[in-house]
């Protein structure tokens, strides 16, 4: 199989492969978005994503982390008959503001309202097939950075088992983050071709893209605006390259005026900048540095994957190429969530696989005939070995997520069963504190107020959100009655009925086991009377004494 850019790839007479991926200086050279050789390749990366994608479904009964409070914001939009509301009920005593980006809220109310799935089956099933979309726009980037479309298979193949990308991308969450990574690399192969391709037929899309993500999602709004700096710094730093650059900036922003200025006119300017200070923010000095790339290496399976990019990384900089290194770096440390890192991270592994780790196998004094057939099955084995690792964590039978269990669901039967009867049997207006995360599907499935969490409350301000953090997690860690009651007292809050899980349950996606002596105490409490229990769930009413 011959490369499509034969050019740029040779093997010297050692065995040693050399070549010089495309990822610095300027390039006019026109490419082909499509070969023939991307065919089977591609068609290779997405069966290793569907391999994901059917092993997810095959382990999970509901989806992992959550995604209520999205689909919540869904229901309202239907409700209202399409226009953007201004609160979204039930988070919160009086609701949480509604300024999120609407795009994938549409979607969501425009297909349950077509199809009728529910919201369940829904979050389960939709972002795994953005998951296999966002994976065609990677391989494109990669091949066009590593100017080779079997590194960039390679590239591909390793992003899309990379634990960081699927653990916000397949969950429940990824019918809004999963969009927002398409759009991001749509965007990035698009500014490819405008920036270092010279070709200004690409203004168009750029904005179109870059308009959606505003729409989508804002961190993933910034991943773009960051990208696309590097890629005018890296490429095209003249007088047309700002333009063009300023060009898709405004038009994108204007693109998605309708939307923000909607929410300014309902909360003010004020709001967005409230959001930009809770979820770690944009920077942090020497902390951010460590965080993001120092204690991320810890002694779990996770590590490998950036062991392998950040050797990747210094091996790039060792052969003076600069574009992927600062695009791990500066996404890593502004935007502060691993998960982008990877971008170029899996890019850069493979790079080190193919010039390194290969290489170094040929020069092993082996003889010539076996040299290719050794060095291929060990690279094979390298990337079976994460293809492993990937199927293990959406498998949630792996421990590397701190030591819990990965890809974790926030609810199960029991928990669906307490919350129908909740709905049946307790009045529209009562209010509820849950424990555990399932706290984050409450208000979806039942149509009733949790008075404590944290889901959409950055929009209202900083410390606001972190009260409502730290409440929630503290509660949720509770072992009897006692501990209950002082949490509520000390936070003013008054519930109709408590929710408490049984056994096995998570907090923030880390998993506890509730003490058996809470069920006790909760009985031998007069503050609370059990209302409804099944076989994981036990709900109190809380009395007034």
């Amino acid at each position: 199989m011959s490369s499509d850019h034969p050019s740029d790839e040779r093997v010297a007479s050692d065995g040693r492969i050399e070549s010089a991926p495309l990822t610095d200086g300027v390039s006019r050279r026109r490419r082909r978005v499509f070969s023939g050789e991307d065919v089977p390749l591609l068609g290779a990366v997405l069966l290793v994503g569907a391999l994901m994608y059917v092993t997810y479904l095959a382990t999970h009964d509901y989806p992992a982390y959550g995604a209520g409070l999205y689909l919540e914001i869904a229901d309202q939009i239907r409700t209202h008959g399409y226009v953007l509301p201004e609160q979204i009920p039930g988070y919160t005593k009086g609701g949480i503001p509604f300024a999120y980006p609407p795009l994938m809220f549409y979607v969501a109310a425009v297909l349950r309202d077509l199809t009728g799935i529910g919201p369940i089956a829904y979050a389960r099933y939709v972002p795994g097939v953005l998951v296999l979309l966002y994976l065609i726009p990677y391989y494109f980037v990669a091949r066009e950075l590593l100017a080779s479309s079997r590194r960039a298979a390679i590239a591909s193949v390793l992003f899309a088992v990379t634990p960081a990308a699927l653990q916000w991308h397949l969950s429940a969450g990824g019918i809004v983050r999963a969009m927002g990574l398409l759009l991001v690399l749509t965007g990035t192969y698009v500014g490819l071709r405008l920036f270092r391709g010279g070709d200004r037929r690409w203004l168009v899309p750029g904005v179109v893209c870059f308009g959606l993500t505003v729409l989508t999602h804002p961190t993933y709004t910034v991943v773009f605006g960051l990208t696309y700096l590097l890629l005018f710094v890296s490429f095209d730093r003249s007088i047309t390259g700002l333009v063009a650059g300023a060009a898709v900036a405004s038009g994108g922003l204007l693109l998605a005026a309708p939307w923000w200025l909607e929410v300014i006119q309902h909360h003010g300017v004020g709001i967005f900048t409230a959001a930009a200070g809770t979820h770690s923010g944009l920077g942090g000095g020497v902390g951010r540095v460590l965080s993001e790339f120092v204690y991320l290496m810890d002694f779990d399976t996770e590590a490998l994957y950036y062991v392998a990019a950040y050797a990747g990384t210094g091996y790039a900089l060792y052969r003076r190429q600069w574009f992927l290194p600062a695009w791990l770096f500066s996404l890593g440390y502004v935007v502060g969530k691993p998960r982008f890192q990877f971008l170029a991270g899996s890019m850069l592994t493979a790079v080190l696989l193919v010039e390194v780790v290969v290489p170094r196998i040929r020069r092993a004094g082996l003889p010539l005939d076996r040299r290719r057939t050794v060095s291929l099955f060990v690279a094979g084995v390298l990337v079976l070995g994460a293809v492993g690792l990937g199927t293990a964590f959406v498998a949630s039978a792996s421990n590397s997520h701190d030591g819990s269990t990965t890809m974790p669901a926030f609810m199960d039967g029991s928990d669906e069963k307490a919350m129908a009867w909740a709905q049946r049997n307790t009045a529209p207006s009562s209010s509820f504190v849950v424990l555990g995360d399932a706290a984050e599907w409450f208000p979806l499935l039942t149509d009733r107020t949790i008075l404590v969490g944290p889901w959409g409350v950055e929009w209202t301000t900083p410390e606001r959100y972190q009260s409502q953090l730290e409440l929630y997690e503290s509660i949720s860690e509770c072992e009897g009655a006692p501990c209950l009651t002082a949490k509520l007292q000390a936070y003013g809050h008054s519930p109709d009925y408590v929710y408490v899980p049984k056994g096995h349950y998570t907090v923030r996606g880390m998993d506890h086991t509730q003490s058996d002596r809470m069920r006790d105490s909760l009985q031998a409490a007069d503050r609370y009377e059990i209302a409804y229990e099944n076989e994981g769930v036990v709900i109190v009413r809380v009395s007034d004494s």
